[in-house]
Formats: structure tokens, C-alpha cells, sequence
């Protein structure tokens, strides 16, 4: 099952002593093997696995925003940290599965089986699919987010890109591969956890640089032939990407023993977690709106029906005339349509997005809030049953491809489904984060974290009282400035911004001001700012 080797259970740095995740003795025969099948090298990933688990970051996700703030509705919301554990075990599921057909494909060439398994056979040679690869890449991929999830990843790109100095910006799942090889520490005398290649590569959703897509325009590449999340901007580069500049070597020792995983293109247990982060937000996360109350069916059940009912007379209609009454039922559905299409036309099909919204429709509108969550049985019952269903149904709607489209990955939902989540993914954005009395608060969140970056910019920069800023942000703009300018010498064409002497010093100084305002959790970015600035926070 292992096609490239051992290079995947390969470490960056040699280990000369034990800890809690290693005992000294236990050979790796003593290790327990996976019940799902057996692995390579078990202990090296369920090494990988435990020393994320027991990651001060990870620890941290219990106090960063999932989708809405929990002081925003009641203790029921989901965080990143329970967010990230429901993506890995679906993520465990979809992986066992694949595992499971490539151990058939391996049963077939060592001649124990009669027929081989396609699948199992792409698996394979793809470099092979591991449960626990995928379970600690689960873990991992939102150790990145800084205080209040997406809003405060917008800001602090913004702010980075405008106000210090680094062109670069910010970026979630570039923190997220960062913290692994880089900040985070086993307190040994290298950076990061030191965690397999395997496990690198599958953290890796959009393996690219920001800068990797400065000035290719839309010309010389449209953007429904751009890979997912790079977007359209030819000055501003990428606009998700997994790894910052000074991370570019851990990426590239991280995919080189998977020879044949195309450039740009995810691993196989990569593409089960962004896959099962995909599920995990569509569905999951209703069942915090739902027993919330933030969801009513009249506005859901009114959006669905009315497009159902007028889809034909509203695809005659400009865009300009759809987008002028977004508010009016039915139109912002026909918007969602009109982008997948624009964007995904190699997948969206109109045909299935409507049986998508009419399943949707019926499952949410018509039964999960057919009667209002009272916290009774039946409604619990109501919600761990819509919740089964689906995860059911979405975990068994998998396709498997060796040469997969430019926009998709090596594993992904087959046409249905994908339709489906995109819907469902819609009930979120248009009746959870558009509502209107969510925006005093994020305004002051957003503040919140815009002055931490400035304020720290502002201490570093104040030659009578630097030295007396936070040890661990002093020490990470020294190595973040070695390491700038290490790039500088070894592979400048990565560069962005001011590669000048002052200019590289700013950049190395602002990436370590952004690693440790993204270090905090909710309550500590909000006590952290109220004691740097002397504010208070409109919450």
C-alpha cells in the first residue's frame, strides 16, 4: 500500500531521546496495528497523531470561533477544537475505506486474491491511504485559525498586507503548516513536532505560495482552470495557500516521496480531510444552529420553495437583475447556481442542483425544523437522525480519481453529492453569517485583533521598550528575520514585497507579530488587548 516507500514515514529531524509520545524499548512490533489494516510503520503515524493531540495549539481550538461565537447563542456551538475532532472521524471512515481497497489491490499482486480493485490499485499508486495519516491531519487543519476563526484570518491579512510591510498576508492553513514544522516545539533542539512526511503532506490542502500566483492573470489562466482557492488576483498572488515562503522547504521535503501526486495537487489522505472538513461543516454545524434556534423555517423553507417554484422565469433574468433583490426568495439560490457553474462548470449541473435543493429542502425545512428544538427527546432524536443520515450518505457518495480535474482532488463526492453540500453549505452562509445582528460584534472583534497586530508592530518598533516585549514574540522575530534573509540568499525568487535590507528585517519582524497574535485564543486576544491598549471590546 505504500508506493513511495519509506520516505513517507520519514522525519525532517533525527530524535536521539524519548517522550511521552515514544516510550524508550517499545519496538515497533510491540505497537499495536491498526483494526482497519495494518500499516508500514504504525507507531511513526500514531506518534504523529498524539503529539498534536498533546499540542498546546490544538488545546487552544477550544477557544477560537467555529462559525458563530458561543457567547453569540448559548453553549451548545461548535468550537474548532470539537469541530476538529468530528472531521477526523469522518475523515477516519472515509480513509478506512480506502484502505480497505488497497489492501484488496495488494491481496490481488501478491496473488491471495482473484480479482484486483481498481480503486485500491489507484490508491496505490497515488502512495497509499493511511487512517491515522488522515485522523492527525484532521487534527491539525485548523490549528492555525487566530482569534475569532475566519474574521480575524480576513483581518490579519489585511492588516498584513497594508499596514506591515508583508505582502505575503496571512493565511490559516499556511499558520496551520507553520505551527507543525516551525513554532510549535517538543522541546527538543529542533522547530516543530518533527512529524512524519506523510503527515505533512496530507495538512498541505492548497500546496502553493501566495506568490506562486503573482502575474498570471486570468487571461493566460481562467479561473475555472485555477486549482480551488486560488482566485483571480494576478497582483495580490494566491488567495489560499497552505505554505508562507519561509515554510517552502518543509513543503517540498514533505511531497517528495509522492512522486506521483501531480504539482498542486493534494495527497490522497489530504484530500480525505478536506473532504471530511467539507462534510463536517455542512452538517455538523446544523445541529448547533438548529438546537440554537438561529434557524427558522419559514425564511429557509420560503428561500426553497420559491426557487423551485420560479427557477425557469429567474434563469431568463441578467445577473445584475437577480443580484439588484438577492433578498427576495428564490434569488439567492439562483446566485449560488450562477457561481458554481461559473466556477465549477466541469461538476455543476443544473439538473442536480435542483434535486439537491429539493432534498435539502425537504430534509431541513420540512423535517429537522419542522417543529422547534425544545430540548426534548424527540428533538434531540430529531437532530442526531438528520445528522446520521447525512453523514451516511455523504461518507458512501465517494469517487476515486487518478487523473482528477484541476479544481478537484485525487478523492472527492461524486456529482450528487457535491451538489448537495454546496446547498447545505449555502443554508449556512445566507440564514447563519448574513444575519444582520451578528455585525456590531464582529466589528469589534475584527478591532480587536487589527490592534493587537498594530500595537506589538508599534512596541517592537519603539527602540526604549522592546527589549521588554513578550520573550516568545522577541525570540520569533529573530529567527522569522534569519530566516527571511536566509531565503533571500538561497532562493529569492520566492520573494514578494521590499526584498531590501530594511525590507526584509520589516517582513521577518511582522510574521512573528502575526504568529503570536494568531497564538491566542478568543479570551486571550480580548484580555491581551484590553491590557496593551487600555480598551474595551463591543461585545
Amino acid at each position: 500500500m505504500q508506493a513511495s516507500g519509506a520516505g513517507r514515514e520519514g522525519r525532517r529531524h533525527v530524535e536521539h531521546v524519548s517522550s511521552q509520545h515514544r516510550s524508550a524499548g517499545i519496538a515497533d512490533s510491540q505497537w499495536p496495528a491498526d483494526v482497519d489494516g495494518p500499516s508500514a510503520e504504525p507507531q511513526e503515524y500514531r506518534v504523529d497523531l498524539e503529539r498534536i493531540r498533546f499540542s498546546s495549539y490544538f488545546a487552544r481550538l477550544s477557544d477560537v470561533t467555529q462559525v458563530v461565537p458561543q457567547s453569540g447563542v448559548g453553549p451548545v456551538m461548535h468550537n474548532r477544537l470539537t469541530h476538529s475532532l468530528k472531521v477526523s472521524a469522518v475523515a477516519r471512515v472515509i480513509a478506512a475505506q480506502l484502505a480497505g481497497r488497497a489492501a484488496r489491490h495488494a491481496e490481488f499482486v501478491r496473488g491471495e486474491r482473484g480479482e484486483d480493485d481498481p480503486v485500491g490499485a489507484i490508491i496505490a499508486r497515488l502512495g497509499g491511504c493511511d487512517t491515522i495519516v488522515a485522523q492527525a491531519a484532521a487534527h491539525a487543519h485548523d490549528l492555525g485559525h487566530p482569534p475569532f476563526g475566519h474574521l480575524g484570518e480576513r483581518v490579519l491579512d489585511r492588516v498584513a498586507r497594508e499596514r506591515l510591510g508583508l505582502a505575503e498576508g496571512f493565511e490559516g492553513n499556511a499558520q496551520s503548516f507553520r505551527i507543525l514544522t516551525q513554532l510549535d516545539t517538543l522541546g527538543r533542539d529542533f522547530p516543530g513536532l518533527n512529524l512524519t512526511a506523510a503527515t505533512r503532506a496530507a495538512t498541505l490542502k492548497y500546496p502553493w505560495t501566495r506568490g506562486a500566483w503573482v502575474g498570471v492573470s486570468t487571461s493566460e489562466r481562467p479561473a475555472p482552470d485555477r486549482p480551488r482557492g486560488v482566485g483571480v488576483d494576478a497582483d495580490g498572488g494566491a488567495e489560499k495557500f497552505s505554505v508562507y515562503l519561509l515554510d517552502v522547504v518543509e513543503m517540498e521535503t514533505a511531497l517528495a516521496p509522492f512522486p506521483h501526486i501531480a504539482d498542486g495537487v493534494q495527497t490522497v489522505e489530504c484530500a480525505v480531510m478536506d473532504l471530511a472538513d467539507d462534510i463536517a461543516y455542512a452538517v455538523h454545524d446544523l445541529d448547533d444552529f438548529t438546537r440554537a434556534g438561529v434557524l427558522q423555517q419559514s425564511s429557509i423553507s420560503g428561500e426553497f420553495r420559491a426557487w423551485l417554484d420560479h427557477a425557469g422565469a429567474l434563469a431568463t433574468e441578467t445577473d445584475d437583475s437577480v443580484a439588484a433583490e438577492w433578498r427576495t426568495p428564490g434569488r439567492s439560490l439562483e446566485l449560488l447556481w450562477r457561481r458554481l457553474h461559473a466556477k465549477d462548470g466541469w461538476i455543476a449541473d443544473r439538473d442536480a442542483f435542483r434535486a439537491a435543493v429539493r432534498r435539502v429542502s425537504e430534509e431541513v425545512g420540512q423535517t429537522l425544523l419542522a417543529a422547534p428544538y425544545d430540548g426534548g427527546i424527540d428533538s434531540e432524536r430529531s437532530v442526531s437522525d438528520f445528522t446520521r443520515r447525512w453523514i451516511d450518505h455523504l461518507r458512501t457518495s465517494i469517487v476515486v480519481e487518478e487523473y482528477p480535474h484541476v479544481r478537484s482532488g485525487h478523492v472527492r463526492l461524486n456529482t450528487q453529492a457535491w451538489h448537495e453540500v454546496m446547498v447545505l453549505k449555502f443554508v449556512h452562509a445566507h440564514f447563519v453569517l448574513e444575519r444582520p445582528e451578528l455585525a456590531q460584534p464582529q466589528r469589534g472583534r475584527a478591532r480587536v485583533v487589527e490592534q493587537l497586530a498594530l500595537g506589538f508592530d508599534a512596541w517592537l518598533a519603539d527602540p526604549d521598550d522592546a527589549g521588554r516585549a513578550p520573550r516568545r514574540l522577541l525570540e520569533w522575530a529573530d529567527e522569522a528575520t534569519d530566516a527571511a534573509f536566509a531565503v533571500r540568499r538561497e532562493r529569492p525568487e520566492l520573494l514578494m514585497g521590499d526584498t531590501s535590507e530594511a525590507g526584509m528585517r520589516r517582513q521577518g519582524r511582522s510574521r512573528a507579530i502575526l504568529d503570536y497574535v494568531a497564538s491566542l485564543s478568543d479570551q486571550q486576544a480580548v484580555t491581551t488587548y484590553r491590557a496593551l491598549t487600555g480598551g474595551v471590546t463591543s461585545e
